[in-house]
């Protein structure tokens, strides 16, 4: 799930499309086919720099890059089970790739800018700090998030225990970044949102609206210039999918997604 300009651009698991929606009503405005992806997409990122969409292809190792103009598509080859995507301040794609432990960056026309080596397993996303280090959240149970440098050096990793404020994390998957360099998080098997500061020395609970009980929130998507919070989450056994749209942590929109029989 990502944003651009009016739009907002969501993929699911097994499906080789990307929904399109209005930004201000979150009407679903037309299906964008991405035949090339063989199950459906895992991650989902676009740059404003290059108008384009990039989707990651966890079984057959590969990025999909979409031009918003023309429809066109793009796919370059990546390291193994590439899953969370993200754009980066030099307007390149940024790969985090759990099958090889990799973070890997891309031009947006495929040529490889950089690899680096992750010291902790199972990356699901990884996003560019101001300082020019990485965030990454790696994805199992107990979970961990690091922050590493270009050289791929352990910097700083945060994983509570069971004693911590917050306790065990369970399947962290994507992230995002505030303005002001804290981390939010989906920690999915726990069902909710964590708030971590800068430093990956304490965390927290991210606000939720009592009236919405977060079901596996596997996405994240933080737009600061329209102050929302995209949260995508998925229900296999009721067959469903939601993005809940939180403003300055108010209830605003909840779409449902039902999964074809």
């Amino acid at each position: 799930m990502t944003s651009l300009d009016d739009r907002v651009y969501v993929v699911r698991q097994y499906k080789k499309e990307v929904e399109i929606y209005d930004t201000a009503t979150l009407t679903l405005g037309r299906r964008l086919p991405v035949p090339g992806i063989s199950h459906g997409a895992s991650g989902i990122a676009a740059c404003p720099r290059n108008k384009c969409i990039y989707l990651s292809d966890w079984y057959d190792p590969s990025i999909h890059r979409v031009d918003l103009s023309t429809d066109a598509a793009k796919k370059w080859p990546v390291a193994k089970k590439p899953q969370g995507l993200s754009v980066n301040r030099d307007h390149n794609l940024l790969v985090a790739c759990s099958g090889d432990k990799k973070l890997q960056e891309y031009t947006t026309d495929g040529r490889l800018v950089r690899e680096i080596s992750l010291p902790v397993g199972a990356s699901w996303h990884a996003i560019q700090l101001s300082t020019g280090d990485y965030v990454v959240s790696h994805c199992g149970s107990p979970g961990v998030v690091s922050v590493v440098g270009v050289d791929g050096g352990l910097l700083r990793r945060y994983e509570p225990s069971s004693s911590s404020d917050v306790g065990p994390m369970n399947y962290p998957s994507s992230l995002a970044v505030t303005k002001h360099g804290d981390i939010l998080l989906t920690d999915r098997g726990n069902n909710r949102i964590l708030a971590i500061n800068s430093s990956l020395t304490r965390a927290q609970l991210f606000p939720i609206p009592a009236d919405i009980e977060l079901q596996q929130p596997v996405a994240l998507y933080l737009d600061e210039t329209r102050d929302r919070l995209y949260i995508g989450e998925m229900t296999a056994r009721q067959r469903r999918a939601r993005v809940i749209v939180l403003n300055n942590s108010s209830y605003m929109y909840t779409v449902h997604v039902r999964f074809s029989a």
